[in-house]
């Protein structure tokens, strides 16, 4: 009879315990589907472009602003979740995975690779402070590394080329790269300002912007990649230079109202451009 009790209670112990095997081995789905795997997705190849077809070129650098609602795709989320990053974590990981190649500020020509005790030291601070033990009563120095994360990131700045292709008729606009813009912070953790910390090769990034999809707000059926808001401009920003003989940007020579009104002159004549090479080739 005991013998009898003992298997009995050995067969519902087995009840209980298969089942929460069993859900642990399984994938849970998150969702109604599965969704397609963003790695898998290709970049969009430019179209070939002759020196020769360039019938006119102008280099422009604007500012992304963090703060805009439409450019918070870049900034959010903070926190890295499964499917989602926000762009300076991308940056990150790419730089750590050596994919992307992070260069040194002193110029936007890409000619100086930083290494990665240079790039360790743009990318995080030390900072001395006195804590109190609890057990002597006494303070103590302790030494705090802070490491800059998405949530200190201020602004994007993109270094990008306007052009007229004559082989096929079309204006358009190439990204050359991105400069990441974050807060400057005193000794005491304040914000009393910006300062970049590196560029990246726009070319070579967008084989990892590529496979990161972003959160579209609309519609959650509809996966946007980074690339995706870069290749069709869904983002808004100011010009705060262009190329001149004197290679001085918009804050050198203008104030104020005088600053905006010379970023909307450089971006009515870019529209008045492609205006007359539509003319044109309607014309012809």
């Amino acid at each position: 009879m005991k013998n009898m009790v003992r298997l009995v209670l050995f067969a519902l112990g087995l009840l209980f315990i298969i089942p929460e095997n069993n859900v642990k081995a399984q994938d849970v789905l998150d969702g109604i589907y599965i969704p397609e795997h963003s790695p898998t997705r290709k970049v969009i190849s430019y179209a070939s472009l002759r020196e020769a077809d360039v019938m006119w070129n102008k280099r422009i650098w604007r500012t992304i602003d963090l703060r805009e609602k439409i450019n918070h795709p870049f900034f959010y989320p903070l926190e890295a979740k499964s499917n989602f990053k926000s762009l300076f974590k991308v940056v990150q990981d790419g730089i750590n995975e050596g994919t992307i190649t992070a260069y040194d500020v002193i110029d936007d020509e890409f000619k100086s690779p930083l290494t990665k005790d240079e790039l360790l030291a743009k990318m995080s601070s030390v900072d001395t402070q006195y804590v109190e033990n609890f057990e002597t009563g006494e303070l103590e120095e302790q030494v705090i590394i802070q490491e800059i994360e998405s949530g200190d990131m201020k602004q994007y700045q993109l270094k990008e080329d306007w052009f007229f292709d004559n082989q096929r008729s079309v204006m358009e606009v190439r990204i050359i790269g991105i400069n990441t813009i974050t807060a400057k912070k005193d000794d005491s953790g304040n914000e009393v300002g910006k300062t970049a910390l590196f560029w990246i090769y726009y070319p070579q990034a967008r084989y990892v912007f590529a496979n990161q999809v972003v959160f579209n707000r609309q519609n959650d059926a509809e996966r946007r990649t980074f690339e995706d808001i870069f290749w069709k401009r869904m983002f808004n920003s100011y010009i705060h230079k262009e190329s001149n003989v004197y290679d001085r940007g918009l804050f050198d020579y203008t104030k104020g109202l005088a600053y905006q009104l010379e970023a909307e002159r450089i971006k009515k004549d870019l529209f008045v451009m492609e205006l007359m090479r539509k003319a044109v080739n309607w014309v012809m």
